[in-house]
């Protein structure tokens, strides 16, 4: 398998961590690449119309993205606990990770905003909205911290690459003064192999 990715990118890096945790990291080939919303990328275009990374080509040669779809596939791979349970436990797991997507689209958008975008075309409103947006999220994960404990699963990596991200990109977003609960489990999970072998450069 292939994975077109981006270092910096944390819904390349939610991947990379699952490949790593389930034991498949030796079986990807990690291509990295640059995308940004105003450059076009053949290779990444190719692959995926939209433009966006993260896309895993199997050994089938299918293309496969965002990277939902890529981390449910990968869960399919290997013989260890599934970081995707079933029963109604998954639904919990999937509405965590949704919210860590999110998290991340928004912080993407707000980076866009302020580091891509003419500082003269700049929005101050939109970026306000994402940045509220990311807000809010962290209030409801801080809500919901006792849920990212126990075995690993699919929302305890979404929620810890996008913390990471904001460490990276949103320096100024001192998220761990009003999060303690959150800012512990960022501590506790930042420890992992998989993390501290994926930190965004």
């Amino acid at each position: 398998m292939q994975l077109i990715y981006a270092a910096a990118s944390p819904f390349a890096r939610k991947v990379r961590v699952l490949a790593h945790e389930a034991g498949l990291l030796e079986r990807i080939e990690l291509l990295d690449t640059a995308v940004l919303p105003t450059t076009l990328n053949e290779k990444v275009n190719a692959r995926n119309p939209l433009g966006k990374i993260p896309v895993l080509l199997t050994d089938d040669g299918e293309a496969l993205y965002d990277s939902r779809v890529i981390c449910e596939y990968l869960d399919t791979l290997h013989q260890g606990r599934r970081v995707l349970p079933e029963g109604a436990a998954r639904w919990q797991v999937l509405r965590l990770a949704a919210l860590a997507d999110g998290l991340m689209d928004a912080a993407l958008l707000a980076r866009y905003e302020r580091g891509v975008r003419p500082a003269e075309l700049q929005w101050s409103a939109w970026l306000d909205g994402q940045l509220g947006k990311v807000q809010r999220a962290l209030a409801e994960l801080e809500r919901q911290v006792g849920q990212l404990q126990g075995p690993l699963d699919l929302a305890q990596i979404g929620v810890a690459c996008a913390l990471g991200y904001l460490d990276f990109r949103f320096a100024d977003i001192d998220w761990r003064v009003s999060h303690p609960g959150l800012a512990a489990f960022q501590q506790a999970f930042a420890q992992r192999d998989s993390m501290r072998s994926s930190a965004p450069v």
